[in-house]
C-alpha cells in the first residue's frame, strides 16, 4: 500500500536507452544551469541600492538645525580686511562677521585668502554670504572674484553607486567675472537620508542651484559686492535604501532554475528522440 503514494517512481535501467543527442543537450544544461547560478549568485550578495521619494522632515533630532561646511578662495581679497560669513533667515537671525570654527589661509603672498568656515543654518529660508559687511574699515573696490572649493549641507556622505548633488558648486569658478560684480547662487536644498544594511541612517542634503552676477547700486552709489548663497528647503526628502535579496527568494529562483531547465531540456531531448526514430522507420521502410 505505501508504494502506491511513490509519485516518484522509477523507470528500470534495463528499459532506459543513452543517446549521444541526450548526453550532448545534458552537458549544455549543466553549463547553462552553471551560468545561471552564478548571475543569480552575484545578485545575492551584491547590495542593492533603493531610492525614494516622500514628504518630511527626516532629522527631527537635529533641533532644527543643518550643518554647512564652506571652503571658498579669493585670491584678489587680502586676508587682513575683515571679511567673514553673515547670516540672516526668516526667524530673524541676522549674524554678521561670524568667525566661529572658521580659518582664513593667506594666498598669493598675502594679496589673496581662503575662507574655511563651520556653521549651522535654521531650516528656514534665509541666506549666508562671504563679504567685507563687518569691516571697521570697507577696503576700497573688493574684488569677490572667487572659487568655491566645497559647500556641502549636513553629514558627509562617502558611498559609491550614488549620483547625488551633495557638493554641487565644487570648482566653480568665477574668476574672471566683474571685480566689481556680486555673485548670487540660488540653492533648492533636498533632504537626503541614507539606511545601510543595519538599519543606521545618516542624513545629509543635496541641492540644486542657479546663479547670477550683478553690480549693484542704489541711491547713495555702488554696493559693496558679496558672494551670496540664497537657499530654501524642498519638502520632498530623497531616502537610499541597502537592500539584499531574502534567502527564501534565491533558493527559489535557483530551485526555478534547475527544474525549468531539467523540464525544457526533456522536451527538446524527446522531441530529437522521437523524430530520430520516427526517420529510421521511414529509412527502413523504404529499403523494405
Amino acid at each position: 500500500l505505501p508504494f502506491r503514494f511513490d509519485i516518484y517512481r522509477k523507470v528500470p535501467k534495463d528499459l532506459t536507452q543513452p543517446t549521444y543527442t541526450g548526453a550532448f543537450i545534458s552537458i549544455c544544461c549543466c553549463v547553462f544551469m552553471l551560468f545561471l547560478f552564478l548571475s543569480e549568485l552575484t545578485g545575492f550578495i551584491a547590495t542593492e541600492i533603493v531610492n525614494e521619494l516622500y514628504v518630511d522632515d527626516p532629522d527631527k533630532d537635529s533641533g532644527g538645525k543643518i550643518d554647512v561646511s564652506l571652503n571658498v578662495s579669493l585670491p584678489n581679497l587680502h586676508c587682513d580686511c575683515d571679511g567673514g560669513v553673515d547670516i540672516q533667515d526668516e526667524m530673524g537671525r541676522h549674524e554678521v562677521g561670524h568667525i566661529d570654527n572658521s580659518m582664513k589661509v593667506p594666498l598669493n603672498d598675502g594679496y589673496g585668502c581662503r575662507f574655511e568656515g563651520e556653521f549651522t543654518i535654521n531650516k528656514v529660508p534665509g541666506n549666508f554670504h562671504v563679504s567685507t559687511h563687518s569691516a571697521t574699515a570697507q577696503p576700497q573696490n573688493p574684488d569677490m572674484t572667487h572659487i568655491i572649493h566645497k559647500l556641502t549641507f549636513g553629514e558627509k556622505l562617502q558611498v559609491q553607486h550614488i549620483q547625488g548633488a551633495f557638493n554641487a558648486l565644487v570648482g566653480a569658478n568665477r574668476l574672471e567675472s566683474n571685480s566689481l560684480a556680486s555673485h548670487d547662487y540660488i540653492l533648492k536644498i533636498v533632504p537626503t537620508v541614507y539606511e545601510d544594511l543595519s538599519g543606521k541612517q545618516r542624513f545629509s542634503y543635496q541641492y540644486t542651484v542657479a546663479n547670477k552676477e550683478y553690480v549693484a547700486y542704489s541711491h547713495t552709489g555702488r554696493i559693496i559686492p558679496a558672494i551670496w548663497f540664497r537657499y530654501d528647503l524642498s519638502p520632498i526628502t530623497v531616502k537610499y535604501t541597502e537592500r539584499r535579496q531574502p534567502v527564501y527568494r534565491f533558493i527559489t529562483t535557483i530551485c526555478a532554475i534547475i527544474g525549468g531547465t531539467f523540464t525544457v531540456a526533456g522536451i527538446i531531448d524527446s522531441c530529437i528522440f522521437t523524430a530520430s526514430e520516427a526517420w529510421k522507420k521511414i529509412q527502413i521502410g523504404k529499403m523494405s
